[in-house]
């Protein structure tokens, strides 16, 4: 309690001094009434959604909403701080310097400070309304506004039998946060529509419970390749972050994922490996079990490769990309492409291709979106298909990852 009180202190003080910038351009009643209601409604939603989330349910629609209002409202506000604080600061110094100014004139009635320029107020709130029509956006629009990010990588060693094999990566589903149907739907039509041999989903279909996926069961059965579909489970799928009646509730929770996922028609991977054949040559599918940085570390590499031979092509799914980093590259086999997701590229940042990639996820993930190589081994981080906890997506948007496989040809 004494931890939110510092939150609400903090946050109204900050508010408060982001309220005078709108008090520089106008000093309307109504005006000033609307935005004392409409921060003091957002922060009060959004600390009584906290306070009443029910962690047994593992879901709550209601603080997703909270949480979505706070971020479109107040992020826009720290453009405001951060603007009227350099003001702020110039006007230090000019008083300063007019104080000083005083002492050698004997100058009575000087006015030290300068009042807030209206036009910087102005600048400041046309800078705050970027950010705000763009979360805006992502909330709207953006979540939904899946890419279709096309890969053709090359190896050395990829049999000739598999020239031009195209698979399909999907990841982080997180069915307990969809909700629209027909924008899943036309997604899952995108999917198909790539004619992919496999379809390969590297973990996290729902949120907390395996009952989130039940609505969506039947829409997500319709994926196909001719070679399967294949998946792993992510950190969410084990229903670590509910609270339990009883550990036999989780047990149950857990076996359900499996079923649901057999029903579906995937084959969920659990530390073991799948062959694809073509004539004499094979690819090795390899799925471990979820392994990541701070995150359940259950994932047995050793155990997933037991039936694999050194010589063979390896694709690992491993949802957490630092598993990559931390055991994989220097492992005693070869994998020459591993796929991961689970980082969402944190669902916020800036790409514009060929000039920057950006996302404060990168302050926590050295690998966090899109193509990376180290010892001749190649990750994809897939930027991952939903959304958790903001339910939005500015600037870094769903991903549906299509990779071909390209022998590479020999110089002489």
């Amino acid at each position: 309690m004494t931890r939110l009180l510092f939150f609400l202190i903090i946050f109204l003080a900050f508010d408060f001094y982001a309220f005078q910038s709108l008090r520089a351009i106008t000093r309307n009643h109504w005006v000033t009434l609307s935005y004392v209601l409409c921060s003091v409604g957002v922060l009060g939603n959004f600390v009584y959604q906290t306070l009443t989330f029910d962690r047994l349910s593992g879901l709550s629609p209601g603080f997703y909403s909270s949480f979505a209002l706070f971020v479109l409202l107040f992020v826009p506000k720290f453009i405001l701080v951060g603007i009227m604080l350099t003001e702020d600061i110039f006007r230090s110094f000019e008083g300063l310097f007019n104080f000083l100014k005083s002492l050698k004139t004997e100058g009575k009635n000087v006015n030290f400070f300068s009042s807030r320029r209206k036009f910087v107020s102005q600048l400041a709130l046309a800078l705050a309304s970027v950010p705000f029509f763009s979360i805006l956006h992502g909330i709207t629009k953006g979540k939904y506004n899946f890419k279709v990010l096309n890969y053709n990588l090359f190896f050395d060693d990829l049999p000739d039998d598999f020239e031009g094999y195209k698979i399909t990566q999907i990841s982080d589903i997180h069915c307990g946060s969809l909700d629209n149907k027909n924008k899943v739907e036309y997604a899952i039509d995108l999917i198909n529509k790539q004619g992919s041999d496999s379809i390969m989903f590297t973990g996290d279909l729902v949120n907390s419970r395996t009952s989130e996926l039940i609505p969506w069961k039947s829409t997500f059965s319709k994926l196909y390749a001719k070679d399967g579909v294949f998946s792993i489970l992510g950190n969410h799928d084990y229903g670590d972050y509910t609270a339990w009646p009883s550990e036999k509730d989780k047990e149950k929770n857990f076996q359900d994922m499996i079923d649901v996922q057999k029903e579906m028609g995937f084959q969920l991977l659990l530390d073991e490996a799948k062959f694809i054949s073509r004539k004499n040559s094979r690819l090795a599918i390899i799925g471990v079990e979820n392994w990541g940085k701070g995150f359940k570390q259950k994932g047995n590499l050793k155990k997933a490769t037991s039936k694999i031979d050194a010589n063979d092509f390896k694709i690992l799914l491993s949802h957490d990309p630092s598993h990559w980093n931390h055991e994989v590259i220097d492992d005693k086999f070869h994998y020459q492409l591993t796929l991961s997701g689970h980082t969402h590229g944190m669902q916020f940042g800036i790409e514009i291709p060929g000039f920057i990639k950006w996302s404060p996820i990168k302050w926590r993930y050295k690998y966090w979106a899109g193509l990376y190589e180290e010892s001749g081994q190649i990750l994809n981080v897939n930027r991952g298909f939903g959304y958790l906890a903001f339910p939005g997506r500015v600037g870094i948007w769903p991903e549906i990852s299509v990779i071909t496989l390209r022998k590479r040809e020999q110089t002489t």
